[in-house]
């Protein structure tokens, strides 16, 4: 896969549309398995936090905390996509829904690096949060 730069992105119903420049490119592809990482699913891709404009429905773009309130979910309120995170990991930067970029899917990875956020770090042996758990990998039947 190749990346161009700067991609345009939208939820499912268009309400939110934003315009994004990747860190990274398509190979910041990755995962995580924080509780709410392992429940939405999605893949996601680095850009920094200049990087990143909604062009429309900014003012209507919902935003869901938990924890320590430091990293910022963003969703469509209408068709319940998630578009972009703020991350708690780097707090400079947005995660993106490689689904929600034009032109690209989730399913155009064979592999992506899964992070581990879920591990609190504290028992002896633990993994660093943040730190690479696995890997998950999409191979199609066609």
């Amino acid at each position: 896969m190749s990346d161009d730069g700067l991609h345009e992105g939208a939820c499912h119903c268009g309400q939110i549309r934003f315009r994004v420049r990747l860190k990274g490119g398509l190979a910041s592809a990755r995962r995580c398995n924080c509780t709410i990482c392992r429940m939405r699913g999605a893949v996601a891709l680095s850009a920094d936090l200049a990087d990143l404009e909604v062009t429309e429905g900014a003012d209507t773009l919902a935003t869901y905390q938990f924890g320590t309130h430091t990293a910022e979910h963003h969703f469509c309120p209408r068709c319940g996509i998630y578009t972009h995170h703020r991350r708690r990991s780097n707090p400079n930067e947005y995660g993106v829904n490689a689904a929600c970029l034009e032109g690209v899917s989730p399913f155009d990875f064979a592999e992506v690096i899964v992070n581990d956020g879920a591990s609190k770090g504290l028992e002896p042996g633990a993994r660093e949060r943040g730190q690479p758990a696995g890997v998950l990998r999409y191979e199609s039947f066609r």
